[in-house]
């Protein structure tokens, strides 16, 4: 019998901690319409939020024409490992704030900050938040690409460009920024090539055919790249390029 007891006691707190933790969970309706989450579900979706926020900034962000923009140039130049991945990518990411500055702000004027000060509820937080985001994308995504995958998940046209899923808007966008990236890419690439072109006539021409003509190229076009303040351009093209 004691042994019984004790075992009941045993159990006790942990069915009652079950009961409290599963209250928890729990979904209210407004009289507005609007729902509110209790915080266990507000943890939840946080906590998930956070594991795609890197998937997010590279993929819903100007992050993605920066860092391919910036990873072409470096093989046009025929450095291979200079400046290296890590600084590449890390000036990538802050000329992204740079760039995604006025939709943060807007979201967190709009979005976040009501929301922490108790005016609006979590859904209706969510909704006004992706608006600004949504307004940056379509503004970069081509209509051919929001097509091409509307089409392809079979919808139908909307009524409005606001009307469109991010389940369409993301791969559109996605797609419309490499092809831009690969553009400017390819400009970058001409004035280059024409050196390597001329270095090589010069080699061939001069009887060098052991000497490779990257060698010999290379610290011309960085002497090009550095006198037209090469750094400087591309940085102001790449930021004013989302803008135009």
């Amino acid at each position: 019998m004691k042994r019984i007891f004790w075992l009941i006691l045993l159990f006790l707190p942990v069915s009652g901690m079950a009961a409290e933790g599963f209250e928890a969970f729990t979904v209210k309706t407004q009289a507005s319409g609007d729902q509110v989450y209790s915080v266990s579900i507000q943890t939840l979706a946080l906590m998930t939020v956070l594991s795609l926020l890197p998937a997010a900034l590279m993929m819903m962000t100007s992050f993605t024409r920066i860092i391919i923009v910036l990873s072409i140039l470096r093989q046009a130049l025929g450095l291979m490992q200079t400046p290296s991945s890590q600084t590449l990518i890390g000036l990538a990411l802050f000329l992204t704030f740079f760039v995604m500055a006025p939709v943060f702000n807007q979201i967190n004027k709009s979005a976040l900050q009501p929301y922490l000060d108790d005016s609006i509820s979590f859904q209706t937080a969510a909704n006004k938040g992706q608006e600004p985001l949504r307004e940056f994308m379509l503004g970069q995504t081509r209509e051919s690409d929001i097509s091409m995958f509307m089409k392809i998940s079979g919808d139908k046209d909307y009524a409005s460009k606001k009307d469109i899923p991010f389940t369409i808007l993301v791969p559109a966008f996605v797609t419309s920024e490499l092809k831009t990236a690969f553009q400017i890419g390819f400009l970058l690439f001409i004035p280059f090539l024409i050196i390597d072109l001329v270095v090589a006539s010069v080699l061939m021409s001069m009887g060098m055919v052991m000497l490779s003509p990257m060698i010999v190229s290379l610290p011309f076009k960085i002497m090009l790249f550095v006198l037209v303040d090469g750094w400087t351009l591309i940085m102001g093209t790449l930021a004013s390029s989302f803008y135009v």
